[in-house]
C-alpha cells in the first residue's frame, strides 16, 4: 500500500512523458493522479486510525525486502503516528497543486512530469525507515524543484533556484556525513534500530553526529541563520511549487529533527535545548518583524513561514523537560505546527497566485479595494490570514497552544516572547488584508473578476481543512501523540552522559 502511493505519481508521470501530448490531457491526467493519491492517502489514514496492519516495530503497513545485501540496505517503509499525517498533508496539497497548474501554458508536460516526481520524492521521505532510502528520496526532491523554480517560474528563477539547490545540498552533505557515522558505527541503516543509539559505541561523539543531522535538517525547516534561500525561493516559483515548498517541503526538516536528531539522540537534544530554543525564538522574532517590512504579497508570506516555523523548533526544544519530567505536549505541538501551517501557507500562497493571476500584481501599496470585485477570494484570504495568526477555532489555534502550553514550563520568557510574536504577526496580516483588498476600490481594477469553479476546489480543500482540525483537532492530534510516545518515553529514560 505504501508503495503505491510512493510510486503512482511517479509511474503517472512516465506515462504523461511517453503517452501523452495534448496539454488539456495532460492537465485532467495530473489532476486525476493527484485526486487518487488523495483518495490513497486517506485510506492509509483511516486504516492506521481503525486498526492495527502489519504492525513492527510500533510502526504500521511495513515492506521491508533487501535492496543491497552486502551493505543491508533495505528498501524498508513504514508509518506511525508522526508520518502518516505528513502523508495525508503531502496528498492534499499535491492535488491542490495540481489544480492550481492548470493555467500553465509553457512546456506543459515537462512541468506536470516534475510536479509528480516532487510528490513521489517527499511521499517517500516521510514513509522510508532505511537511512540511505531516506537519504535518495530527500536529495530526489532538488531536481524537480530547481526546473519547477527556473523554468516556470519569475523574477530572478534561475539565481533563486541555484540559491536553493546550493543551501540544501550543503545541509545534506552534514547529514549524510551524520548517517555515515551512524552506520560505520552499528553497522545499520535502520532508522527504527538506531533509536535511541547514542548509548552504542559510536565512531564520532554522540555530540557531532547529533550536530550534523540538525544542521542539515535545520536548513530545510528553515531556522535562522540559514533561512536566507527561502524567501528568494518562494518569490520568484510558481503558485503550485510555493503551495509545496511551504506546505510540505519545510516539514522534511520538522520531521527529520523528530525521527533522527531527537529520536536518535534524546540525550544531546535535551543537553542542547536550550540553543534550540534561542534559535527558535530567533527565528519567530525575526521572520515576524521582517515580515511586517515586506511590500510584496508572496514575500511577506514566504518571511512569515519563517516566524511560523520557529514555533515548531521551540516545541522540539521542550524535551528537555521541566523538574525531569519531558513534557509530550510540546513536542505535538511541534508535529500539528507542521501539519497546519501546510494547509495555512499553502491556502495563503494559493490565493496570492490567483490575486497575481486577476490583478496581475502582488506590490501592496498598489493594491486596494479588490474585494469588491473578489469577494469569495477576500474572503478565503482573510480566513487564511486569521488562521495564520491563531484565531480560535482555527488550526493555527490549536497547534500555537499546545506549543506554548508544552514549553512554558520549561523556557518561560521565550515562550512569552513568542507569544509577543502572535502580536507582530496579527499587526502585518491585517495591515495586509486591509490594504489589498479593503478600503476604496481602486480604477484600475474595476474589470478584475474573482475564483472561477475550478480555482475554487483546491481552496474549499484547504479551508476544510483548517476549520476540521481546529474544530476538533484530535483528529490529527491524538495521532501524532501516538507516533511521538516511543520518541517521549527515550526522553524520559534519562540523558545517556
Amino acid at each position: 500500500m505504501l508503495s503505491a502511493i510512493v510510486f503512482f505519481p511517479l509511474i503517472s508521470a512516465g506515462i504523461i512523458l511517453v503517452l501523452l501530448r495534448d496539454a488539456r490531457q495532460i492537465k485532467v491526467f495530473a489532476l486525476a493522479v493527484t485526486v487518487l493519491e488523495l483518495a490513497l492517502a486517506i485510506a492509509i489514514f483511516v486504516v492506521f486510525r481503525v486498526e492495527d496492519y502489519n504492525v513492527v516495530d510500533n510502526m504500521e503497513l511495513v515492506e521491508d525486502v533487501s535492496w543491497i545485501a552486502a551493505l543491508d540496505i533495505r528498501y524498508h517503509l513504514g508509518v506511525d503516528g508522526l508520518s502518516v499525517p505528513l502523508v495525508l498533508l503531502t496528498a492534499l496539497l499535491g492535488m491542490c497543486a495540481a489544480f492550481a497548474s492548470w493555467s500553465v501554458t509553457h512546456r506543459v508536460k515537462e512541468y506536470f512530469v516534475w510536479l509528480l516526481v516532487l510528490q513521489t520524492a517527499v511521499t517517500g521521505v516521510f514513509v522510508s525507515l532505511d537511512a540511505v532510502l531516506f537519504f535518495i528520496f530527500w536529495e530526489l526532491e532538488l531536481l524537480p524543484m530547481y526546473f519547477l523554480i527556473s523554468i516556470w517560474g519569475s523574477g530572478r528563477r534561475e539565481y533563486s533556484a541555484m540559491k536553493f539547490i546550493i543551501f540544501t545540498l550543503l545541509g545534506s552533505a552534514f547529514m549524510f556525513v551524520g548517517i555515515l557515522a551512524l552506520y560505520f558505527s552499528t553497522g545499520t541503516f535502520n532508522l527504527v534500530e538506531l533509536q535511541g543509539v547514542e548509548g552504542a559505541r559510536l565512531l564520532l561523539p554522540a555530540g557531532a553526529i547529533f550536530a550534523f543531522l540538525f544542521i542539515g535538517f535545520a536548513v530545510k525547516l528553515p531556522v535562522w541563520p540559514v533561512h536566507t534561500w527561502l524567501p528568494d525561493a518562494h518569490t520568484d516559483a510558481p503558485t503550485a511549487v510555493s503551495v509545496m515548498l511551504a506546505g510540505v517541503l519545510l516539514k522534511m526538516g520538522g520531521y527529520g529533527m523528530i525521527r533522527l536528531a531527537v529520536g536518535m539522540f534524546p540525550g544531546r537534544a535535551q543537553e542542547y535545548a536550550w540553543l534550540l530554543a534561542v534559535l527558535a525564538i530567533i527565528s519567530v522574532l525575526y521572520g515576524a518583524v521582517v515580515t511586517i517590512r515586506q511590500t510584496d504579497l508572496k514575500r511577506l508570506v514566504a518571511f512569515s513561514s519563517i516566524s511560523h516555523m520557529g514555533y515548531v523548533l521551540l516545541g522540539i526544544a521542550s524535551v528537555v523537560g521541566a523538574g525531569g519530567v519531558v513534557n509530550a505536549v510540546g513536542l505535538t505541538g511541534a508535529a500539528m505546527q507542521m501539519f497546519t501551517h501546510g494547509t495555512i501557507t499553502g491556502l495563503l500562497f494559493l490565493v496570492v497566485g490567483l490575486v497575481y493571476e486577476k490583478a496581475h500584481t502582488r506590490h501592496i501599496p498598489d493594491m486596494g479595494g479588490l474585494a469588491s470585485n473578489m469577494p469569495v477570494i477576500a474572503v478565503v484570504f482573510l480566513l487564511a490570514g486569521l488562521a495564520s495568526l491563531g484565531l480560535p477555532g482555527t488550526s493555527g489555534f490549536v497547534s500555537e497552544l499546545l506549543v506554548f502550553l508544552g514549553t512554558f514550563e520549561v523556557w518561560g520568557w521565550i515562550t512569552a516572547l513568542a507569544v509577543f510574536a502572535i502580536v507582530l504577526t496579527a499587526g502585518y496580516i491585517l495591515w495586509m488584508l486591509q490594504r489589498a483588498f479593503f478600503g476604496p476600490q481602486l480604477p484600475r481594477f474595476a474589470g478584475v473578476g474573482d475564483t472561477t469553479a475550478l480555482e475554487a476546489v483546491p481552496m474549499v480543500a484547504l479551508v476544510a481543512a483548517i476549520m476540521v482540525v481546529g474544530v476538533y483537532p484530535a483528529v490529527v492530534s491524538d495521532v501524532f501523540a501516538l507516533g511521538l510516545e516511543p520518541i517521549v518515553t527515550s526522553l524520559q529514560q534519562g540523558a545517556v552522559p
